[in-house]
């Protein structure tokens, strides 16, 4: 399995992401990448967006898709899923902090049967508290 982001090339086998990633680990919008041959990557630079990554057993409703979004818009961030809503991917501003970050999604979660929600990039994450 893999996953297209888009990205601004920086130099050679230098990335800035342009989108958070869904399936991946450790990396959101904005932050500079050295990707090797191999598809494996190092973070250069941590850029100013956090990255969520929100999923449960069966495909999110359309409605509590639409929730995320709202929700997630209130602190400037945004939310995108693909067509069949498997998951979400939410994009928020490092500067917002993860308190703030964490109660909006706790709050969605609530609302969402069987719905778990975590920092894409935890490292980071965890040292914005």
């Amino acid at each position: 399995m893999f996953e297209v982001l888009p990205a601004l090339l920086l130099a050679s086998g230098v990335f800035e992401l342009a989108g958070s990633p869904g399936l991946v680990l450790g990396c959101a919008a904005g932050d500079v990448l050295r990707v090797g041959d191999d598809g494996r990557f190092e973070l250069v630079e941590p850029g100013p967006n956090l990255c969520v990554q929100a999923a449960r057993s069966g495909d999110l409703t359309a409605e509590e898709f639409t929730e995320l979004r709202r929700a997630i818009g209130g602190l400037g961030g945004v939310a995108e899923a693909p067509g069949d809503l498997r998951f979400a991917v939410v994009t928020v501003g490092r500067a917002v902090g993860v308190p703030a970050i964490a109660r909006v999604m706790d709050r969605w979660a609530a609302g969402v049967d069987g719905v778990d929600w975590w920092f894409g990039n935890g490292d980071q994450a965890d040292a914005a508290r």
